[in-house]
């Protein structure tokens, strides 16, 4: 905190696809076993571990023939990767290369057994898959074991209306099972309680500017043990922070 420097972790030898490169990397996870950072390398079709030992030049492949967007892991530690090409999200134990579909994986469309263009991803402790459904603005839930999802946000075609969402990205669920998503094509960071038919904006919906209560598409968004909400303000470029009631 107060650093005003970053500091390059992964890649930053320009774009490209050899090991020392990424190429539209949408997606970060730490990986606190092994000390690591997973990345969705999106263009370069693949998923990779750079370790966080200082020295670290070179990043692993995981997974490959893969067109990741977003990335969650459980307790166990497997890894659930969204693919935007085949509308599913996989889960994967770290070192398989073909995992189970917990997700969509019957073709783009808006069926419950379906998805289209899935981007972010959260898991919780029971292994519940949450999936902003970009395409279809919504926000989709699959239960262990499921045959299909349920739609907990959303759903009710694209708009601006409390009971819609616009190109859902980022998402994060509570313990309380209220999900956090960012709408994004609304400029606007939503809260929806379990249960809900309607959201609550919480950040942003005053069009997109610059100004500090707006937001320009909001993209991935995260929270600290305080409570603070870290949003990827994409359009602005810049990550802005709130502290949420």
């Amino acid at each position: 905190m107060g650093d005003t420097n970053g500091q390059v972790v992964a890649g930053g030898n320009g774009q490209g696809n050899r090991l020392d490169q990424l190429n539209y990397p949408t997606d970060v996870l730490i990986d606190k076993e092994t000390d690591s950072l997973i990345i969705c390398d999106r263009v370069n079709r693949r998923v990779v571990r750079w370790s966080r030992r200082s020295g670290t030049t070179l990043g692993e492949i995981l997974i490959d023939n893969i067109d990741p967007y977003g990335l969650a892991m459980d307790d166990q530690r497997y890894l659930y990767i969204s693919d935007i090409d085949k509308h599913e999200v996989r889960r994967y134990q770290i070192g398989d290369k073909n995992g189970t579909i917990v997700a969509g994986g019957n073709g783009e469309g808006a069926g419950l057994n379906q998805l289209n263009f899935p981007t972010y991803i959260f898991v919780d402790q029971q292994q519940t898959v949450y999936v902003s459904d970009n395409n279809n603005h919504r926000v989709m839930n699959r239960n262990k074991g499921a045959k299909e999802g349920i739609v907990i946000a959303g759903g009710q075609g694209y708009g601006n209306a409390l009971t819609q969402l616009s190109y859902p990205q980022g998402l994060f669920v509570d313990t309380l099972g209220t999900i956090y998503v960012a709408d994004s094509d609304n400029d606007r960071v939503m809260r929806w309680p379990k249960g809900a038919k309607q959201g609550t904006v919480i950040v942003g919906g005053n069009g997109y500017g610059e100004g500090a209560n707006q937001l320009n598409y909001p993209d991935g968004l995260s929270f600290d043990r305080h409570g603070n909400l870290y949003v990827a303000d994409r359009y602005n470029n810049r990550v802005q922070r709130f502290s949420i009631e």
